[in-house]
């Protein structure tokens, strides 16, 4: 309910005293970093701790890590990501912003030479940072070595005003009410701003003092790494926003009653109807597949990282195409369910004190940030249809594309399913989520060859490359919980609350995709209505244990931020009690009665006599 002035500002204050504890306690990198995740709103240190720091750390050589990271570390200097512009955004090789070398001073002038070419969307720079990592066409003599990274200094680190040849501003108020308008989301343009030369990233290219243009000896793939990085996190925190709002809507599935009460009894719960349990449990173990795949991407990212140290860049493009993909299909899934999760609370979802409204505010721009959904999939796409042209060359596929390899056996496999228990045996369900995938790759690949001009195809058959690139992301998800449950998981009980839970997710899919799946040829119609029998089988199973599912996220209810999802179940006295804190309740009669309600009830309204 705060203006948009004093919610960034209550933003800075929050921002300022997590960093004064994290001095005081000697906090390291990673208690630091959950201390600032409990801020709990989008603030400027995300873009300075997690993505100007790694861009440097990866993309810088070592004098220039040395001269700023210190700066960085110490917050003597704040930084964001300038990349984004008015005009474009996924397609960074088409960004307008130019860095000209002077020769003559040793100095790049970096410019925007049209109004679409203003940096628009950098979250910290519309007010607070002082240096901005600026990606722009680097031009050397005339000409243009394409999209390169600069830092830029924005602001005095005296009185914080712009520097000469630099307009900067914030874009305005974005969607929700506090959401991420606690951002500082910015504009940025320059005049003919010049900096030393040494202050282009030069990790990777560089440019020498007389203006020649040279790539290092440090391959270009390293600057993946922070792609890398980011993208893992995102997924990461997928999974802690669709896990919120679940256990927002479990909690009050069970609190509300409505309908079917006998002889004067008490109403059923929401949770028990079979339509509620359809929307929400698959949600519930959507949030779990989520943690299980975000973790095994930490591991992905440090085995990716190790193997640049190593000048070893041969899981690269995997890696690429499985962060790309799997950022894609769990931010698009988790937007869907929480919004799913305000619907299924019916009414009182729809209240911000429920939480839900704002919590979709927060989330629903990791859609768009860091590669929009659709393009990610066609770059996913892209890998698959490349791994299939090269299935006849003996190259072996591996890692998360390894079922490729046995393409011409998924062609051709029958799914062995006669009852619908057969369906709770993971190497069923596998095998058919691999041939559902591998087919539709085919499929894509030889109706590409079809066409004359690859690009061409690519184009038309965009919506079909992008639908066999969401059947790839789903099958590592499911592959990876799999492996989730081979590990040695304590306790018989929490073991086989997550098979269930497994089970759920993956047939909920197949229910979803079941034309894909019977496409496929893997699977028959029948065997298809089987899974939705073993799924209707499965709900049940959850229902005794939904509560202790989410009691399991352990969230707080501070943290949560909900009435309907409060611990003790004490909602309706909570909803009443909350109305009344409303500023339109601070006075029982209206501002404004006067002006214009009363001149209507008492007929006063004076009319032009025309």
């Amino acid at each position: 309910m705060l203006s948009r002035k004093d919610l960034f500002k209550d933003t800075l204050r929050k921002a300022a005293h997590a960093w004064k504890r994290i001095i005081e306690l000697r906090l390291s990198e990673e208690e630091a970093s959950k201390l600032r995740f409990f801020i709990d709103q989008p603030v400027f240190t995300d873009l300075h701790w997690g993505m100007f720091i790694p861009a440097i750390k990866g993309q810088g050589n070592e004098e220039q890590q040395q001269k700023w990271l210190p700066m960085a570390y110490k917050m003597q200097i704040i930084g964001c990501y300038a990349q984004t512009e008015l005009g474009h955004g996924s397609n960074v090789q088409g960004l307008e912003t130019t860095a000209t070398f002077d020769p003559e001073t040793d100095e790049f002038v970096i410019h925007s030479p049209t109004l679409t070419s203003s940096k628009w969307w950098p979250g910290g720079l519309g007010k607070v940072s002082t240096h901005a990592l600026v990606y722009a066409r680097l031009i050397t003599d005339g000409q243009d070595h394409g999209v390169h990274g600069f830092i830029v200094q924005l602001r005095s680190l005296d009185d914080h005003l712009p520097l000469p040849g630099i307009t900067v501003g914030d874009i305005g108020m974005k969607f929700g009410s506090g959401a991420y308008n606690s951002m500082d989301n910015g504009v940025l343009r320059f005049d003919h701003v010049r900096i030393p030369r040494d202050q282009m990233l030069m990790g990777v290219s560089q440019v020498t003092r007389e203006g020649k243009f040279m790539q290092s000896d440090v391959p270009r793939q390293l600057v993946y790494g922070t792609m890398v990085y980011v993208r893992q996190k995102i997924v990461a925190d997928a999974s802690s926003a669709l896990s919120r709002a679940v256990c927002i809507a479990t909690r009050y599935s069970v609190v509300r009653r409505q309908f079917g009460s006998h002889n004067g009894g008490p109403e059923t719960q929401v949770i028990d109807y079979k339509t509620q349990q359809s929307r929400l449990f698959p949600l519930l173990a959507s949030a779990y597949a989520f943690r299980f795949v975000g973790e095994w991407l930490k591991w992905l990212y440090t085995d990716v990282t190790q193997r640049l140290q190593a000048s070893d860049f041969s899981t690269l493009p995997e890696v690429h195409a499985c962060t790309a993909g799997l950022k894609s299909v769990t931010t698009s899934a988790t937007a869907d369910a929480i919004e799913e999760c305000r619907k299924l609370c019916g009414g009182h979802g729809y209240l911000s004190s429920s939480g839900l409204p704002e919590l979709f505010a927060v989330y629903v721009p990791a859609c768009t940030y860091e590669g929009d959904n659709v393009v990610l999939l066609l770059q996913v796409a892209r890998f698959l249809m490349k791994t299939v042209s090269q299935l006849g060359s003996g190259k072996k596929p591996v890692g998360t594309i390894a079922y490729m390899g046995r393409s011409e056996h998924l062609l051709q496999c029958r799914c062995e399913v006669e009852r619908a228990e057969d369906w709770l045996k993971p190497n069923v369900i596998l095998e058919a989520f691999e041939a559902r995938a591998a087919r539709m790759s085919v499929i894509c690949a030889k109706n590409l060859n079809n066409f004359p001009n690859q690009e061409e195809g690519f184009a038309q058959l965009a919506t079909d490359l992008a639908e066999a690139a969401v059947a790839h992301v789903q099958l590592i998800i499911v592959s990876k919980f799999i492996e989730k449950l081979q590990q040695d998981i304590p306790g018989k009980g929490v073991k086989r609350q997550l098979e269930i839970l497994f089970n759920v997710y993956a047939l909920s899919l197949l229910h979803k995709h079941l034309g894909d799946f019977v496409a496929s040829g893997c699977i028959t119609p029948k065997q298809g209505a089987l899974a939705n029998e073993q799924l209707r089988l499965l709900y049940s199973q959850v229902r005794p244990n939904a509560i202790a599912l989410v009691d399991a996220f352990n969230y707080t209810d501070h943290y949560l931020g909900s009435v309907l999802g409060r611990y003790d179940g004490n909602v309706y006295p909570k909803l009443y009690e909350e109305a009344w804190k409303d500023p339109l309740n601070e006075t029982v009669v209206p501002d404004g009665y006067h002006e214009y309600i009363r001149p209507i009830l008492k007929q006063h309204i004076r009319v032009a006599r025309l």
